[in-house]
C-alpha cells in the first residue's frame, strides 16, 4: 500500500478516535461539567487535528465529537435522536458547526504558514559560493510558530574579496518572507557595484523606503529591517564592516581569544536617523567572523546580554572548522523552545599568498609603458603564465596608458594570481571609463572595448583616493587571434 494512502488512512482513524477518546475520560466528571464546558473542550481537540493540515480529518473530527457529544453527555443510555430539551439540540448544533469552521480556519493558517516556510527557504540560499579566501559554513533554525525574515548571503567580490551579509526583517508571516527576499536581491544588486558597507547600507535604505511608499501608510506597508554588511580583503587580511540596527559579529581569533566587534551602530533600514558609518578591522590569517540574527541569543527566558556572553564562551574552544562552530553553537546557545527563527553564518578567513601578488609603482608618462610591459611578462613567466602573457600585455597595456592619459598620479599596478589572474591599476582620479562602440572612421574609443572582449570581466572600484580599474581574466581556453579580428 502506498505511504501516502496509509498516512491518510491513519489520520482519517485518529480524527475518529481521538473524540471518541476524550469523551470517555471526561465521563468521570460528567456531572460537574456544563455541555458548554464539554463543547469548548471537543472543539479544542478539532482544532488541534486540524492543525495537521489534512482537510478530511478535520472535518471528520467535527463531525465525530458532535456525535460523542450527543451519544455521552445528551442522551446517554437513550436513544440518540431524542432530546430531552431544546437547548441541548442548539449546543449540538453548534458544536458541530463550530468544530467545522475552527478546522476549517486552522486549515488555513496550516496552509499560509505552509507557503511561507516553502517561500522563505526559496529565498534563502541553498548552498555558499566557493570562494577561495574564505570558508564559510551556515544554519538556519525556522521559528515552532511563524516564519521570520532573517536571511543572510556570502557575495564573492572582484580581486578575491568576499562580502558577508546577515539581516532581519521585523515581524512574521508572509509578508516578512517576501520583504526578506525583496531585500536580499537588492543586496546583491548593489554588490555588483563595488560599493562600500556604509554606502551600500545607505542605498538600501533607500529602498526600504521606496518599499514602504508604494505599500501606501497601511500596517503591511511599514517595513523594519536590520542588516550587517562586512567585505573581507583577503590580501590586506582587513575587514571592513559597517551596520543599520543589526548585532555586530563576533570574531574568534586563532589564539582562542573571543571578542564581539566595538562597530558603530546605524539605524533601523526604513527608519530614517543619522548615516551609517563603516569600521575597518585587521585580521590574522584563520580567524573566525561569526555573524547571527537575535533569534539564536535572544528569547523571552535569556536577555541579550547572557547570550553574548553564551556565545562568546562556546567560540573560545570551538576550533577552526566552520562547519564544526556552527553545530557546537547551535547546541549550546539556541534556546530550545525558540519563538523566533534564527540565522547563523560562520566565515574562517584566508590570507592571500604573498607570492602570488606583484606591485609597481607606474610613472605617469608614456615612455614608462613598454618598461612596466617588460616586468610583467617576466612575472608571468615565474607563474608560469607564458600562455596568458599575449592577452594579458593587451589589458594591461590599455588600462595604464588610459590611466596616464585621462587619469591622476599616483598610478599603482597590481597583479593577483590564483584561480584566475586580476589586473588592477589604480589612479587619483575618481573618473570612470566607460564602454563605446567606436565606428570604423573613429580614430579611438576602442581601448576598454577590447578589454571587456578579452577579460572575463571587468570594472571600476572607487576608492577614498580615487579609482581601481580591474579586469578579471580566466586561462585562455580560446585563441586570441580571432577575438582581435572581431574588435577591429
Amino acid at each position: 500500500m502506498p505511504r501516502d494512502l496509509v498516512r491518510e488512512l491513519t489520520a482519517l482513524l485518529a480524527a475518529v478516535a481521538i473524540p471518541l477518546v476524550v469523551c470517555v475520560l471526561l465521563l468521570p466528571v460528567r456531572g460537574t461539567l456544563s455541555h458548554t464546558n464539554v463543547a469548548l473542550i471537543l472543539m479544542l481537540v478539532v482544532a488541534v487535528v486540524a492543525a495537521f493540515g489534512c482537510r478530511r480529518a478535520a472535518a471528520l473530527a467535527a463531525l465525530s465529537a458532535a456525535v460523542w457529544f450527543v451519544f455521552f453527555f445528551i442522551t446517554p443510555y437513550g436513544s440518540v435522536i431524542r432530546f430531552a430539551r431544546a437547548d441541548d439540540i442548539i449546543t449540538a448544533g453548534l458544536l458541530l458547526v463550530v468544530g467545522l469552521a475552527v478546522s476549517q480556519l486552522a486549515r488555513s493558517y496550516t496552509r499560509e504558514h505552509a507557503i511561507a516556510t516553502t517561500l522563505q527557504r526559496s529565498l534563502l540560499p541553498h548552498g555558499l559560493p566557493d570562494t577561495s579566501t574564505v570558508r564559510a559554513a551556515f544554519r538556519y533554525v525556522p521559528a515552532e510558530a511563524e516564519v521570520g525574515g532573517d536571511w543572510f548571503d556570502v557575495i564573492p567580490l572582484p580581486g578575491f574579496r568576499t562580502a558577508l551579509v546577515v539581516g532581519d526583517v521585523a515581524g512574521h508571516g508572509l509578508h516578512s518572507a517576501v520583504t526578506m527576499g525583496r531585500l536580499r536581491t537588492a543586496v546583491r544588486n548593489f554588490s555588483t557595484l563595488d560599493l562600500p558597507p556604509d554606502e551600500l547600507l545607505a542605498r538600501l535604505d533607500d529602498v526600504v523606503n521606496q518599499m514602504d511608499t508604494e505599500a501606501g501608510a497601511g500596517k503591511e506597508g511599514t517595513v523594519a529591517a536590520t542588516c550587517l554588511y562586512v567585505i573581507y580583503d583577503p590580501v590586506s587580511c582587513c575587514c571592513t564592516m559597517a551596520r543599520a540596527g543589526h548585532f555586530p559579529p563576533a570574531v574568534a581569533h586563532p589564539d582562542g581569544r573571543v571578542e564581539i566587534v566595538d562597530l558603530p551602530d546605524g539605524p533601523l533600514l526604513g527608519l530614517g536617523g543619522p548615516s551609517f558609518e563603516a569600521a575597518e578591522l585587521k585580521l590574522p590569517e584563520d580567524t573566525q567572523l561569526v555573524f547571527y540574527t537575535d533569534g539564536l541569543i535572544h528569547n523571552r527566558y535569556r536577555d541579550i546580554g547572557t547570550g553574548l556572553k553564551l556565545l562568546c564562551d562556546t567560540l573560545s574552544g570551538a576550533g577552526l572548522d566552520p562547519e564544526k562552530t556552527c553545530e557546537r553553537i547551535l547546541k549550546a546557545v539556541l534556546p530550545a523552545r525558540s519563538v523566533d527563527d534564527a540565522a547563523l553564518l560562520v566565515a574562517r578567513t584566508r590570507a592571500f599568498p604573498r607570492d602570488h601578488i606583484a606591485e609597481w609603482d607606474v610613472p605617469a608618462v608614456p615612455a614608462a609603458v613598454p618598461a612596466i610591459r617588460a616586468e610583467v611578462l617576466a612575472k608571468l613567466a615565474n607563474w608560469n603564465l607564458e600562455e596568458s602573457a599575449f592577452t594579458t600585455e593587451l589589458i594591461l597595456s590599455e588600462l595604464v596608458t588610459n590611466a596616464i592619459h585621462y587619469a591622476a598620479p599616483p598610478i599603482h599596478l597590481r597583479l593577483l594570481h590564483e584561480a584566475n589572474l586580476v589586473i588592477e591599476v589604480s589612479d587619483g582620479s575618481s573618473t570612470s571609463p566607460h564602454l563605446r562602440y567606436a565606428a570604423d572612421t573613429d580614430e579611438g574609443g576602442r581601448g576598454i572595448f577590447l578589454v571587456s572582449q578579452l577579460a572575463e570581466r571587468w570594472g571600476t572600484r572607487f576608492t577614498p583616493t580615487g579609482k581601481i580599474v580591474w579586469a578579471e581574466q580566466p586561462p585562455p581556453a580560446v585563441p586570441v587571434a580571432p577575438v582581435l579580428a572581431s574588435a577591429t
